[in-house]
C-alpha cells in the first residue's frame, strides 16, 4: 500500500473529468519504456515462539526496518514514526499487522527483478537473524487469530480498521492476516490498456489458482486452497471484484474514473495527518461538500490517493496492477511477473491470450472466479475442461512472449526460466496449497507449526 510523507499543498485543484483521467494518460509509454514493478509481502515471526512481533518491542518491526540502514536504506517517517525504508530497490513498508512488503523499483527485465528480490530477501534475513525473527512465504497466517496480531502505527490503517467491519465480514482478515505478490505493468495507449485490463481480469483466476498458498486458518485446514482469495469475496463490495464494465464496448480511462468516483473514500491526507472520510463521496469532494473537509475541493494528490483505495482483481492507476496471487517463496515471486510479462508485453502473446477468453460471458467469469479459491486448477472453465487445461495453453503463450522479448542475462539466458516453477505446478497438477495439505496430513502429523520450517 502506498506511503505518503507530506501533503502536496501546491497540487492543482481538480477541475473536471480531464483532471481525473490525467494520471492514466500520463502513464502511457512506448514499448521500449515499459517497465516491471513487483511487490511482495512476507509474514514476520519470532523464531523462538512464532509470535508476530509488535512494532515497538525490542527487536520488533521498527528495529527490523531500521536495521536495513546498513544496506543503504533511509527511513520514511509519519509524524515521527518510521513507517517505511526507501532505497535504490524501491520501498520497504509495513502492512497493517507488520507484514513486510517490498515495492520494487520499475525494472527493464525479469533478470533484474529476480536479482532485486534476492537482494531484498538476503538483507531482511541478515537483519532478522540478528533480531531473532524469520519470514514466512504464505498467502495467510497459518495459525494466528486476529486478536493475536499487532497493529502498525500508520494513520490510514487506523481508519481502515474502523471502517472494514461496517462493509464486510472479512476485511480485517484481509488487512491483518494475508500476504500477496503483485505485478505492476505499463501500457502504450488507452486501447492497449483496455486489452491488457480485460485479458488480465479474465485470466486472474488462473494466476490465483497457480499461486494458491493459503489452506490453513488458525491451525487447521480451512477447506480452501486460496483462502486469501476467498477473503476478498466479503471485504467490501464497493471496491473489489471482477469489474464487469471493463468488458463493455468503449471501456477506457473515463469509465474507470467514473467507477472510482463511486468507490467510497477512506481518508484525506492533510498536514501530515489522515483525516477520516470513510464512506464519504469523492463526488461530494469535487463539489466542495465533503463532510470531512467542508468547503475544500480535492487536489491531484487526493485523487492519486483515492485510486489506491480500490481493490479489484486488476487495478488501474498510471499503470496496471495484477493482484490475484497469494504470497510465496523466492521462486514464485519471480514467476508471477514472468507469467504476466510473457502474456501482456508481447503483442502476439497478448492477442493469443485474449483469444482464449474473449468469448466468455460475465456470468461465466464470475462463476470461475468464485470457484477458484476452493478448487484452484480443478475449477471448470467455460466451454468445458478445467483451469489446468487452460494453464496448459496459457503457459506456452507466456513462454513464447518472453522468448520474443529476447531479454538476455550475462550468460545469454532469456527470461523463460522464471516460468519453470509454474511449469512444474502444471505438470504435477498440484498447486502449492495442495502440497502443504499433503505435508499436513503426512510428515507434519497435523501440526501446522511445522510450516515455519519452510520460511524464506
Amino acid at each position: 500500500m502506498s506511503t505518503r510523507e507530506v501533503s502536496a499543498d501546491e497540487d492543482p485543484i481538480i477541475e473536471g473529468v480531464e483532471d481525473l483521467v490525467a494520471p492514466m494518460i500520463a502513464g502511457e509509454k512506448p514499448p521500449e519504456r515499459w517497465r516491471i514493478g513487483t511487490e511482495h509481502e512476507k509474514l514476520v515471526f519470532r523464531q523462538a515462539d512464532h509470535r508476530a512481533p509488535a512494532y515497538d518491542e525490542p527487536g520488533g518491526i521498527r528495529d527490523l526496518l531500521l536495521g536495513l540502514r546498513e544496506f543503504g536504506w533511509e527511513p520514511v517517517e509519519e509524524n515521527g514514526t518510521v513507517i517505511a525504508m526507501r532505497g535504490a530497490d524501491g520501498t520497504v513498508s509495513l502492512e497493517p499487522a507488520g507484514q513486510l512488503e517490498l515495492s520494487g523499483a520499475p525494472l527493464e527485465n525479469l533478470h533484474q527483478t529476480c536479482a532485486e528480490t534476492g537482494r531484498h530477501l538476503a538483507q531482511v534475513k541478515a537483519v532478522g537473524e540478528r533480531l531473532g525473527v524469520g519470514f514466512l512465504g504464505l498467502g495467510m497466517w497459518p495459525d494466528k487469530t486476529r486478536d493475536a496480531l499487532p497493529v502498525m502505527p500508520k494513520g490510514r490503517y487506523a481508519i481502515m480498521l474502523r471502517h472494514m467491519p461496517r462493509v464486510g465480514s472479512m476485511g480485517l482478515d484481509m488487512m491483518l492476516r494475508t500476504c500477496t505478490i503483485q505485478v505492476n505493468l505499463d501500457y502504450a495507449s488507452e486501447a492497449d490498456m483496455a486489452l491488457k485490463f480485460r485479458t488480465g481480469l479474465a485470466l486472474q483466476p488462473l494466476a490465483t489458482a497457480l499461486f494458491a498458498n493459503s489452506p490453513f486458518t488458525e491451525g487447521r485446514p480451512n477447506g480452501f486452497l486460496s483462502y486469501r482469495s476467498h477473503i476478498w469475496s466479503d471485504t467490501d463490495p464497493h471496491r473489489t471484484g471482477m469489474l464487469p464494465f471493463v468488458f463493455e464496448e468503449g471501456f477506457g480511462y473515463d469509465r474507470y474514473a467514473r467507477y472510482m468516483l463511486d468507490v467510497p473514500m477512506y481518508f484525506v491526507f492533510r498536514d501530515g495527518q489522515y483525516i477520516d472520510a470513510a464512506g464519504q463521496s469523492f463526488r461530494d469532494f469535487l463539489k466542495g461538500e465533503l463532510p470531512a473537509l467542508p468547503g475544500e475541493r480535492p487536489r491531484a494528490s487526493d485523487w492519486i490517493d483515492h485510486l489506491s483505495t480500490a481493490f479489484p482483481e486488476v487495478r488501474l492507476k498510471s499503470f496496471l496492477e495484477m493482484r490475484g496471487a497469494d504470497g510465496g517463496p523466492w521462486s514464485r515471486i519471480c514467476a508471477l511477473p514472468a507469467f504476466w510479462v510473457g502474456l501482456l508485453y508481447d503483442s502476439q502473446a497478448l492477442a493469443a491470450a485474449w483469444d482464449l477468453v474473449k468469448d466468455w460471458t460475465m456470468e461465466e467469469r464470475e462463476t470461475l472466479r468464485n470457484a477458484v479459491p476452493r478448487l484452484a486448477l480443478d475449477a471448470a472453465i467455460p466451454g468445458g475442461g478445467s483451469l489446468l487445461d487452460l494453464a496448459r495453453e496459457v503457459l506456452p503463450i507466456a513462454r513464447a512472449g518472453l522468448t520474443a522479448r529476447a531479454r538476455l542475462n550475462a550468460s545469454g539466458d532469456n527470461e523463460t526460466g522464471f516460468l519453470d516453477p509454474l511449469e512444474e505446478i502444471v505438470s504435477s497438477g498440484k498447486v502449492p496449497a495442495q502440497r502443504l495439505l499433503d505435508k499436513y496430513a503426512g510428515e507434519w502429523d497435523t501440526d501446522v507449526s511445522r510450516a515455519y520450517k519452510y520460511s524464506f
